[in-house]
């Protein structure tokens, strides 16, 4: 058992100078470890991303086309007629057993369910996930679902990071870079856009950003677009022309776009938990639940057979700029319809690429509207149905650097990155003011659980001992304990001593002369000297006088002025 007491030999009394971190770094040996094996992880991942598709193609065949293929081969072009209808039930169906019998975990978007995980269970994920997620995943887009592949594979991701994380010795910190770092390589492999998800991990998984957490997850990001690269292909993902670089009036326009689709992405985002309160009032077991919605799924299909599945080629067409507003249109209303019928029911599904085609749809359509009646604007478009996409991903997630890198990693467009960066700050900003939470959040802010919506820096790490202890009157000498703290030591040492070692105050000595107590520091203190500083950074003040400044620039000006006419 190892031995948790404190020496009190003076040699060994300097190792409280310095916070009590595992290894008195933030990048240690164990950092490197880690990676070796995140990056190991990922290059599993990328393998099982692939295999994920390709039990999607063949699903897809098979429901649809009575074929044992794996070649890639949309439902929009089947011949069932009516029949279609059934093929989303019976997926349905299906999914709901998977999850009664199997686990319920499988429901839902899949990040979510990751940050839920995060934030609660020490990144603790059922090692049943692992492999029913793809697995459902797959029943339910090859059936006709209107989901990407992006979210089960990145909920798949990081339940495999998990597991590994759990079969390994190793801290929960440590366990949460494991889950994020292959639910971000998951996504990698599938889109090709390492540092999107990168910044992904920081803004909805990680909610922290530090040197031993971010380089695991870097390294596995670039493994899993390295593994995309070479099982998919290298170029981008989303195709398109040229994007001309943008003036000053049509980047009105399109911050002015990205504010009403942030708009639109508020109410999209409310309307999925709106559906899904409708089914929680149903007098029927959740397990027929997915069979309900995909009632929706199969009769919009029936109508509008582009809605079905996947439908990452309904945003390559949408790129083009040159679809006609009829596919606009049903891409805007019917596929919303779809998704947000069959997502509110419970299924196994994702939520970006919906988000992307829905958005890519509203900003095309925004983008015909004010070309039809302001031709002048001279609005791209292409550019149209790229912030649209970025745009509601960015309002309704409120991942505001993943949305817009993500748009241009697909891309490849450097000239789309100004458009891309007004409009998805508008929509960004918007959504603030239209929704609590987001799309990610909603689902489990209902559960009672909590989650940043700010990464600040540890404030009492820049503070120090000696701006909040309370000084004596005279220097006394230490005694006997064993436990303090210098005046130049920071609050966070003194915290992580007094949480450690169950105390409530800590003795303050000189550092020349450890025998010397010139003061005493309480957690009440600490709390304060906390509460003072988060108070300090809300309160309205203004640093320069414009009335006084401006007084002063008068009278220097008119001293010139009279220095002039004696000249």
């Amino acid at each position: 058992m190892k031995d948790e007491s404190i020496a009190i030999s003076p040699s060994l009394e300097t190792e409280f100078d310095q916070p009590a971190e595992p290894s008195g770094s933030p990048v240690s040996i164990r950092v490197f470890f880690l990676s070796v094996q995140v990056v190991l992880n990922a290059i599993i991942i990328g393998f099982i991303a692939r295999g994920l598709v390709a039990l999607i193609n063949l699903i897809t065949n098979i429901s649809f086309y009575g074929q044992f293929s794996f070649a890639e081969h949309g439902p929009a072009g089947n011949q069932l007629g009516a029949w279609v209808i059934a093929v989303p039930v019976l997926g349905g169906i299906i999914i709901g057993l998977m999850a009664r019998t199997g686990s319920a975990a499988i429901r839902g978007h899949g990040i979510p369910e990751a940050m839920e995980q995060v934030l609660t269970n020490e990144s603790r994920i059922k090692p049943i996930i692992t492999w029913l997620k793809p697995l459902s995943a797959a029943i339910s887009i090859g059936t006709g679902g209107p989901f990407g592949a992006e979210g089960p594979i990145i909920a798949t991701g990081g339940a495999f990071g998990s597991l590994a994380g759990q079969i390994m010795r190793i801290t929960p910190q440590e366990r949460k870079v494991m889950l994020t770092a292959g639910a971000t390589a998951g996504m990698a492999a599938i889109f090709g856009t390492p540092v999107a998800a990168v910044l992904l991990a920081i803004e909805l998984l990680l909610f922290e950003f530090s040197p031993r957490s971010i380089i695991p997850v870097a390294l596995a990001c670039a493994t899993g677009a390295a593994m995309h690269y070479l099982l998919f292909g290298s170029g981008p993902v989303f195709p398109m022309a040229e994007v001309p670089a943008p003036g000053y009036r049509q980047m009105l326009w399109y911050v002015g776009l990205g504010a009403i689709i942030g708009v639109l992405a508020a109410l999209v985002s409310k309307s999925v938990y709106f559906i899904e309160d409708l089914f929680e009032k149903l007098p029927i077991h959740w397990m027929w639940w997915p069979a309900l919605g995909a009632v929706a799924v199969g009769v919009t299909g029936y109508f509008a057979p582009y809605t079905l599945g996947v439908g990452y080629n309904n945003i390559t067409e949408l790129l083009t700029g040159s679809v006609p507003l009829q596919l606009v249109l049903g891409l805007c209303f019917m596929k919303f319809i779809s998704w947000s019928v069959s997502l509110g029911s419970g299924t196994s599904g994702g939520t970006l690429a919906p988000l992307l085609t829905i958005g890519g749809a509203c900003g095309t359509g925004l983008g015909m509207l004010v070309l039809h009646y302001f031709p002048q604007s001279g609005l791209h478009l292409p550019t149209c149905a790229l912030i649209g996409m970025a745009a509601m991903f960015a309002g309704s997630a409120r991942a505001l650097l993943t949305a817009i890198v993500f748009a241009f990693e697909c891309t490849m467009q450097p000239h789309g990155l100004l458009p891309l960066l007004g409009a998805c700050t508008s929509s960004y900003f918007i959504s603030f003011f239209l929704m609590k939470n987001t799309i990610m959040t909603e689902k489990i802010h209902r559960r009672g659980i909590h989650t940043p919506d700010a990464y600040e820096p540890d404030v009492l790490q820049h503070m120090k001992v000696e701006e909040v202890m309370q000084k004596l009157a005279a220097v006394q000498p230490r005694g006997f304990q064993t436990l303090y703290v210098y005046p130049g030591s920071p609050l966070t040492l003194a915290m992580q001593l007094m949480s450690r070692y169950g105390l409530s105050s800590l003795p303050v000595v000189n550092k020349e002369n450890k025998e010397e107590m010139l003061g005493t520091l309480t957690a009440p203190m600490i709390f304060a000297a906390y509460s003072r500083h988060k108070s300090a950074g809300q309160q309205y003040q203004r640093a320069i006088s414009m009335k006084r400044r401006g007084f002063r620039l008068f009278l220097r000006g008119k001293g010139l002025l009279k220095d002039a006419r004696n000249a």
